[in-house]
């Protein structure tokens, strides 16, 4: 597998999501749960509408047993994924059963192929500079989670890796960069 860069800047993921808005909503979920969640693409693929929605709504947490581990993870649905969630949600007339990222072809979900396709083609259309693939979602959610002071220790956790130093290099953060933090508890 080649190595891939997260997407640092937040004006070309806006970028990115706009480009794939103009494509396809579907392809647009596909980015935005990646990239908020950290989940694998493969895991994401095989998705179906039961997982996210319970027939009423969109359900709070998304839950995928791991396949390396027995654990049930938890992966927590933000704002920014129910709204393209809930636009996705009311353009077609989905089953339980349906696979959310599902072929235009046939009811089988799309490819990691086409998924590759779809985030890497997105990223050179707007400009993104870098490595880009599959794992450029997972990568960019560690890279902005690690930014916005989420602990190491909890993105060691999700991506079921053993030191920091690995985590750290995973998601491109150079040990050399110096970073402010704010600790800011506003009592």
């Amino acid at each position: 597998m080649e190595f891939v860069d997260p997407i640092r800047d937040i004006g070309s993921i806006n970028e990115i999501k706009r480009e794939l808005k103009k494509q396809s909503q579907r392809d647009v979920l596909l980015f935005v749960l990646g990239i908020n969640t950290g989940i694998r693409v493969s895991d994401l693929l095989y998705l179906k509408v039961k997982d996210l929605w319970d027939g009423k709504g969109i359900k709070e947490f998304l839950y995928i047993k791991g396949d390396k581990i027995e654990e049930v993870r938890a992966f927590y649905l933000n704002n920014s994924i129910k709204n393209e969630l809930t636009s996705y949600m009311n353009l077609f007339d989905f089953s339980e059963n349906d696979y959310l990222f599902k072929s235009k072809k046939n009811e089988q979900p799309i490819t990691r192929q086409q998924a590759y396709r779809i985030i890497n083609n997105a990223a050179k259309k707007v400009g993104v500079a870098g490595k880009i693939g599959t794992h450029t979602l997972r990568k960019t959610f560690g890279y902005h989670a690690y930014r916005k002071g989420i602990a190491i220790s909890i993105l060691m956790s999700i991506y079921n890796h053993h030191t920091p130093a690995e985590t750290l290099r995973y998601i491109g953060i150079n040990k050399n960069e110096q970073q402010l933090i704010k600790v800011d508890v506003n009592l």
